[in-house]
C-alpha cells in the first residue's frame, strides 16, 4: 500500500515539491553561513519523493545553531515551501484519491517551517 500511495503522491504533486526543496537548497548552498540549510534542503527534497513509510522525527541533541538555523530558514524559504504544502493539500482534496496524500502534506507543514533538528526514519 505504501508503494502504491509514494506513486500517486510523487505523481501528483510530490515531484514539484522535491523540485521546490532543491531549489531551495541550490540557493542555500551558494553561501557558506546557510549550507546547513541546503543540506538539510536536500535531506527534505529526498523526504518529498517519498514520504509514505518514513517519518520525521525531532533529534534531541539538536542544540542552539538548529534553532538558529530554523529562524534563518524561516526567513528564506520555510514561508513558501509551508505555503506550496498547503495549495497542494488543498487541491490533492478535491478527489477521495487525494485525501491520504493532502493529510501527508499537511503534516510536512511543520517540518518544511522548521527543518533542522530533524532526521527521517523508516518505519518498519
Amino acid at each position: 500500500m505504501r508503494f502504491i500511495l509514494n506513486v500517486f503522491w510523487l505523481v501528483f504533486g510530490g515531484l514539484v515539491l522535491a523540485l521546490g526543496y532543491a531549489v531551495a537548497g541550490l540557493i542555500c548552498c551558494v553561501l557558506i553561513v546557510t549550507f546547513p540549510l541546503g543540506i538539510a534542503s536536500f535531506r527534505m527534497a529526498n523526504y518529498a519523493l517519498w514520504p509514505f513509510g518514513r517519518e520525521v522525527v525531532k533529534r534531541p541533541t539538536a542544540g542552539v545553531g538548529s534553532a538558529i538555523g530554523n529562524v534563518i530558514w524561516l526567513i528564506v524559504a520555510g514561508w513558501w515551501l509551508a505555503l506550496g504544502h498547503l495549495v497542494t493539500a488543498i487541491a490533492q482534496f478535491v478527489s477521495i484519491i487525494g485525501i491520504p496524500l493532502g493529510l501527508a502534506n499537511l503534516k510536512l507543514i511543520p517540518v518544511s517551517l522548521l527543518p533542522l533538528g530533524r532526521e527521517i526514519r523508516d518505519l518498519p
